[in-house]
């Protein structure tokens, strides 16, 4: 009976909890629901309506947009194709983001200051401007085209233009500050004490990098491939400018189904998968890192 009546005012305490902090939320997320919610919802809805090429769009619930998508080989290529670069992106924003940001933690000041800034360029730019910037380079009478040709590298005119590795070295120039801040993120709450105890230890400092260094930092690696991934997976002024028609992606392929011929519900639908896929791969990613990560660096 004591242990009841004991309980009771903890129930009424928890029940008068203040319920300020909810109704403070309340702005946020309804600005969230207006803005991404809705949106994501109505193109859901839309991708499930029917389109004829005279009458247009109809107002028949339909999964024949889906069933074209997951069937059709053509768009089987292109999210594949989608799925590589944004691969090589981030694998790329890796190699160099990770040294990026080891480096600039052992900076001092100022210089700590300066290459943060440098590094961080890139974002302070129009991602459309940077993109031109990088098509007239690319061009075959751009400044690497020449080069080429200056050091005997080539014999003729290289264009970088509507390739796989031009999309991929313009959108690690537009991504890699990320991956720099993600892990420079993890590096600011590294104990510099424990690189010093394994040198005193004898170890070599690859050693300590893999044993030591890595495993610490390496959410900030994950969080990093996380973000690069989902951005490159759905980048679109880079793979449209510098790819073109040649290099299509699933952005630029949903973007021609809107605007040129006219199929709303179809680049709808194209949308919805690329969101989906885009999930269950970071979600997936996520999870499997979690596992091994700790695992691998500790054997």
């Amino acid at each position: 009976m004591n242990a009841a009546n004991s309980a009771s005012p903890a129930r009424q305490t928890a029940s008068r909890a203040p319920r300020g902090p909810y109704w403070l939320l309340s702005p946020a997320l309804l600005f969230y629901t207006l803005l991404l919610i809705v949106p994501i919802g109505m193109t859901a809805l839309l991708s499930l309506y029917a389109f004829d090429d005279i009458l247009g769009i109809q107002q028949q619930i339909s999964f024949n947009n889906y069933l074209e998508v997951l069937t059709d080989p053509y768009f089987h290529k292109i999210f594949l194709r989608t799925l590589v670069m944004s691969v090589l992106v981030v694998l790329v924003c890796v190699a160099l983001g990770v040294p990026e940001a080891y480096i600039l933690n052992r900076m001092g000041s100022p210089w700590k200051g300066i290459f943060l800034l440098v590094i961080l360029g890139p974002l302070l730019i129009s991602v459309v401007v940077r993109t031109l910037g990088w098509a007239i380079l690319f061009g075959r009478e751009g400044l690497i085209s020449e080069s080429l040709q200056l050091l005997g590298l080539s014999d003729g005119p290289v264009s970088l233009m509507y390739s796989q590795t031009g999309v991929v070295i313009a959108l690690v120039h537009v991504l890699v500050p990320f991956m720099v801040i993600s892990v420079w993120a993890s590096l600011q709450r590294l104990d510099p004490d424990t690189e010093r105890a394994a040198s005193s230890l004898c170890a070599k400092p690859w050693t300590i990098m893999r044993r030591v260094v890595m495993p610490q930092i390496m959410p900030g690696i994950l969080s990093g491939s996380v973000i690069v991934f989902a951005l490159a997976a759905t980048a679109f002024a880079t793979p449209a400018i510098i790819g073109g028609r040649r290099f299509k992606v699933v952005a630029t392929t949903a973007y021609d189904e809107f605007l040129n011929t006219l199929n709303w519900p179809l680049g709808a639908a194209i949308a919805v998968i690329l969101l989906l896929a885009n999930v269950a791969i970071i979600a997936s990613y996520n999870r499997y890192i979690e596992r091994k990560y700790a695992q691998v660096f500790e054997s």
